[in-house]
């Protein structure tokens, strides 16, 4: 009984601890109090997170994992309440899920090695952070290296392992100290401190060069773009007055700066679908407006790059309306490229969000699709072509909204010959600047993974240009009616970098060196009860 009672105690202390650090967790990342975060947090959270793990049973982990998960993801994506009742709900509740596995896991390793587990555990630990965006359900948010992209030399080092090395290192010394609490002899973790001291060391010398040399090194050539902040709800506003916002904005940065070589508007800022009003129904009552849209964009004196949905037949059997009154069509979350009087080129996006974007599951979960179909989502179709576009021997890519979140997906445009990335976002419905920093925070690894300048021009923040260096330069006021004209540098790098020929491998390694930690334990175990049933064998002789 009083051991039941001290089992107790314990393991509502642990959950206490665990409720507050989850909370101060999310604090590390723009959060509602600060719109900056408390970016140092994200060197010390993880510590009493994994001292807990190290000190609970199996049985409590597989109980404080999806507390921790849910309660995190709760503070730090407060705003998907703003998007979606329903969508406060399902990140956290899948994220649940996951730390229900990840707890447990983490547990493991400390079972398979009795000492010097924390090696095991930090790579278990950035091997979730890998799996957890792969696939329909990828949501790199919540990842503690997006909260220190402020610490532009600490940052370097994603040019070669990705933002996985940089985690790898971040969370090492967090299960150090972590297992050295558990510990009485600390005299034995002197040169595991010494070892995380160098990797810190050198991570910190590379990118202090690295950085200079961005820095000081002259670019090829530059490019002057316009990025257009209308800051329209543009799916809920008047579809007309917000195409004059548009006009008037841009016509206002090229009088300014009559030397533009390009203008970008955000993600879906024409909502109208072109490809649906003029060649599906051409005598829609918004064909007009399209058409307005069309003569404006063709005839800039320079090249419009802009969001539009793009609608195409769903069922060529049937006509474009159903009987019921409704589209025969599917749709995609396309880019338009306006170039020397026409429609040059388009790039559909690929990776969507998952839930409020895309759903695949309808047949094997039917009765999800409906409570999403009824809460009134809107799915798009995925895109399957990193597209490259190229004017006056430019060449960019434009990664849309979300996608600047993914390495992967940014090394694949330039691996295809982009010298920009260029992400157009619509973070608007947020109504949280810490919304849209958390999206801008992850964006900053994809201009420095690469050594390409990335431009983000969005509805209403963060409006900016990333160096390759990392340095953000240029930021626009959020929810600010106005313009930036950005000179970018092109050719600062010639050839590629390790991350972008060898996208995510690190990880891919991670997750391998955390498989046979598995599978070392699992043949422990049958080793131990082959000698076991020997041991037995010869006594019973």
């Amino acid at each position: 009984m009083i051991n039941s009672v001290k089992r107790l105690f314990k393991f509502t202390i642990h959950l206490f601890v665990l409720l507050l650090y989850s909370v101060l967790a999310s604090f590390a990342f723009p959060n509602y109090f600060s719109e900056s975060g408390y970016a140092f947090l994200a060197f010390i959270y993880l510590i009493p997170i994994f001292f807990i793990i190290n000190r609970s049973s199996i049985f409590e982990c597989i109980i404080l994992g999806p507390i921790y998960g849910f309660t995190f993801f709760v503070c730090y994506n407060y705003w998907l309440s703003t998007f979606h009742p329903l969508a406060i709900l399902i990140a956290p509740i899948l994220k649940s899920a996951q730390y229900l596995i990840l707890f447990p896991a983490i547990k493991l390793v400390q079972k398979i090695f009795k000492r010097r587990y924390y090696i095991g555990q930090t790579l278990v630990y950035v091997s979730y952070l890998y799996l957890t965006q792969q696939g329909f359900l990828g949501y790199p948010y919540g990842n503690l290296t997006s909260a220190v992209y402020c610490y532009t030399t600490l940052i370097q080092i994603v040019s070669i392992t990705g933002i996985w090395g940089l985690a790898f290192i971040m969370v090492f010394l967090q299960t150090l100290i972590a297992e050295m609490l558990n510990e009485a002899e600390l005299k034995y973790y002197l040169v595991d401190i010494i070892i995380s001291v160098l990797l810190y060391a050198f991570t910190l010398t590379f990118g202090f060069f690295a950085k200079d040399y961005y820095d000081k090194k002259e670019a090829d050539r530059s490019v002057k773009i316009a990025a257009i902040q209308h800051v329209n709800d543009t799916w809920k506003a008047d579809y007309y007055e917000c195409f004059k916002r548009l006009v008037a904005l841009t016509d206002e940065a090229i009088a300014a700066c009559p030397d533009v070589d390009l203008v970008v508007w955000s993600e879906t800022a024409f909502v109208p679908s072109v490809r649906w009003n003029l060649e599906v129904l051409d005598n829609s009552s918004r064909a007009w407006l399209c058409k307005q849209f069309v003569e404006y964009g063709t005839s800039l004196p320079v090249p419009l790059i802009t969001g539009n949905p793009e609608g195409v037949i769903d069922d060529p059997t049937k006509p474009p309306i159903n009987e019921d009154l409704t589209y025969n069509w599917k749709t995609y979350n396309t880019v338009l490229f306006f170039n020397r009087g026409e429609i040059a080129g388009s790039y559909r996006k690929q990776h969507l969000v998952p839930f409020t974007e895309h759903f695949p599951y309808k047949e094997q979960l039917p009765w999800l699709y409906e409570l999403l179909l009824k809460n009134d989502y809107k799915w798009w179709e995925k895109g399957y072509e990193a597209t490259v576009f190229e004017y006056d021997g430019l060449r960019f890519s434009t990664p849309i909204c979300f996608e600047d979140t993914f390495g992967y997906l940014s090394a694949e445009f330039v691996q295809n010959g982009a010298d920009i990335l260029i992400n157009l976002s619509n973070d608007f419905w947020s109504q949280a600047v810490s919304a849209e920093v958390q999206h801008m925070n992850l964006s900053v690894f994809r201009a420095v993974e690469n050594r390409r300048p990335l431009l983000r021009s969005t509805n209403s923040g963060i409006t900016c240009l990333v160096l390759p260096s990392g340095e953000i330069v240029g930021q626009l006021e959020p929810f600010e009616q106005t313009y930036g004209i950005y000179d970018i540098p092109i050719g600062q790098k010639g050839g590629l970098t390790f991350y972008t020929k060898y996208p995510d491998l690190f990880a891919k390694l991670f997750v391998f060196a955390s498989l046979m930690i598995y599978f070392y334990g699992i043949v422990n175990i049958i080793i131990h009860c082959y000698k076991r049933n020997k041991y037995k064998e010869v006594e019973n002789i």
